[in-house]
This record gives C-alpha cells, sequence and structure tokens, in this order.
C-alpha cells in the first residue's frame, strides 16, 4: 500500500516518563534476516541482546500503509519500532522487525498493487514465525503488532506462538475504524465515504468520483480492503489461547482505549494496559494535538518507558 496510510490516512496529525536509552545503532547487535517468498525476498533485522546465546525473541509486526520495520515511512520519522527493539536489547530480549512487502526494502515482493491481500500479510507473517522457528537461539516467540499489525499477528498467532501482544489495535473490524475517523470531515464527505465503506466490508468494489477519498477508494486498493475488512478483531482474538497482552496509549488520536477494552472484553483472561499519555507512535505527549501530531516526526523524543517496562514484564513472566 504505497499511497494509503491506513490509519494515517487522515492524519492532519512535557515529556515524562520518558525511556532513556541508547539511539545509536552500532551500540546494537543487529543482523539482517531474509525471508523468501514467491513473489520476491522480504527483509528484516534480528536485534540481539550484547552477549546473547539463547532466549526470548519478540516478531515486532508494523501499522497499516507504508511503514517500515523502524515505524517510519517517507512523510515522517519516529523511529517508533527500531526504538522499541533497542529497549528489548538493553532488557536481555531479542527481537525481529521486517519491511511488509511492497515497504521500503521489500518493495520488489509486491509486484502489482491490485495483487495484494491481506491475508498477504498475515502468511508472511506464519513465515516469518517458522524463519525464527528453525533457529535454535530463540526458545519462545512473542508476536506483537502495532496497529494493522495487531490483528495480523493476531491471525498469524493461531496455534503458532507462546504470546501475543497487541499495541495500539483497533478493536472493531477496518471498515467501522476508518469511519469513526472519519466523523470530524463534513458531511459531504462522509455522506459519500459511508456507503462505499459498506459496500466494500459486503465484498463489492465500488466507483469514487470524489477527488478527496481518490487515494483511500482508488480501484487497485480495493480488492486489498475488502480482504481487510471481513476481519474481525474481537473474534481473532477470542481464537488464541496462550497470554495475551492489550496496550493502549490514552493519547492515541487514531486508536482509542475504547477499542483496547473490546479486545480485553472479548478475550477475558488478556491483561490489558493503558499507558497514560502515551500516543499512537508509544511517545509521551502532553495535551496540545499539536505536539502528538510533531511526535510523529521527531526520531530524537524517547518510547514510553512505562510502555517498555509493561511489555518486559509480561514477556518475562
Amino acid at each position: 500500500m504505497q499511497k494509503l496510510i491506513g490509519f494515517f490516512f487522515l492524519l492532519l496529525v512535557s515529556s515524562i516518563n520518558l525511556l532513556a536509552h541508547n539511539n545509536n545503532d552500532s551500540a546494537y547487535n543487529q543482523n539482517p534476516a531474509i525471508l523468501e517468498t514467491s513473489t520476491g525476498k522480504i527483509f528484516g533485522t534480528i536485534t540481539l541482546p550484547n552477549s546473547y546465546k539463547k532466549g526470548k525473541i519478540v516478531l515486532v509486526i508494523s501499522g497499516s500503509g507504508p511503514t517500515d520495520r523502524d515505524g517510519n515511512n517517507s512523510m515522517m520519522k519516529n523511529n517508533s519500532l527500531k526504538q522499541f527493539a533497542f529497549a528489548l536489547a538493553d532488557s536481555g530480549i531479542a527481537s525481529l522487525r521486517f519491511d511488509k512487502r511492497g515497504i521500503a526494502e521489500s518493495s520488489k515482493a509486491m509486484t502489482k498493487e491490485s495483487d495484494i491481500r491481506f491475508d498477504d500479510f498475515v502468511d508472511d507473517v506464519k513465515s516469518w514465525i517458522l524463519y525464527l522457528k528453525k533457529d535454535n537461539r530463540f526458545t519462545e516467540i512473542i508476536v506483537a503488532g502495532h496497529s494493522e499489525g495487531s490483528l495480523i499477528g493476531m491471525i498469524a498467532s493461531l496455534n503458532n506462538v507462546n504470546k501475543y501482544i497487541s499495541i495500539s489495535g483497533p478493536g472493531n473490524p477496518a471498515n467501522e475504524t476508518l469511519k469513526t475517523q472519519l466523523n470530524s470531515q463534513p458531511d459531504a464527505i462522509k455522506n459519500v465515504a459511508f456507503p462505499m465503506l459498506d459496500s466494500l466490508s459486503k465484498g463489492m468494489l465500488v466507483h469514487n468520483n470524489n477527488l478527496l477519498l481518490a487515494s483511500l477508494f482508488r480501484p487497485s486498493v480495493q480488492p486489498y480492503l475488502i480482504s481487510w475488512f471481513k476481519y474481525n478483531p474481537q473474534t481473532e482474538i477470542k481464537k488464541l489461547n496462550i497470554p495475551i497482552l492489550v496496550i493502549q496509549g490514552d493519547k492515541d488520536i487514531q486508536v482509542s482505549v475504547d477499542d483496547a477494552k473490546l479486545l480485553s472484553l472479548a478475550k477475558k483472561s488478556s491483561q490489558l494496559e493503558i499507558i497514560q499519555n502515551m500516543n499512537h507512535v508509544l511517545k509521551i505527549i502532553g495535551d496540545e494535538k499539536d505536539e502528538n501530531i510533531k511526535s510523529y516526526s521527531n526520531p530524537s523524543l524517547p518510547i514510553s518507558s512505562e510502555f517498555v517496562s509493561k511489555v518486559i514484564s509480561f514477556i518475562k513472566k
């Protein structure tokens, strides 16, 4: 989805409790990982703690649109997922993060946008899980999916991994989440977009004449949207019989605390953590919306230490 920014498509988008970790790539043991697929190579990075021999590994899945393994895209750089990997390494935990097919270094693994389906991303994660299982250094596999990656990881984790973490994951099907994000738009936009979202959720292609919605509803991306909309996160999370952490920031302007509560209620055995003042890119921000938006393009702003602490505690249980 090179043009579709998914949950970012509507982004018009007092540092406290911050994690002060090293942002210097050279300070970490980072190794390339390559997944061979029928359409091309998918590239990733395995980050290992110093003197690592054996232990748990976290498979980190980035969010929707052209978001790379570090949590960045061509329009914004925040390094949130890279910082997450480094924070895990600082606590003795290995991780693998990767560029999804069609994105960044993995761009050649997607031939045409019209051919890609949501299930392709799920299958890729399943393949990464098998890749990690073949490496005898890794004793447990934990899947951590951010934003759209939450649902991808949720589906791929069934009968495959030891633990699952939903980070800023929507609690409703994607078409309903997009409607929620569109609610602040004028009626002229909503009156066009909502019926099209309804049609796509029923598996029917649509025709769009509204230039403001051209990116979201372009013909080449509609098959992907149909394949994505058919999944309900509340249904999928119920299928998992492993320890689950649902973690969400209360300053997230893309996915809400209510989403996290929906996931937690759907799987009552899950652990729910709400991080105060954390936004969608895992940064601690104040009350101003402008500060929230600026953090999306601030790679020097660290991710929340409370977030990291809660995740590490869950992994080490």
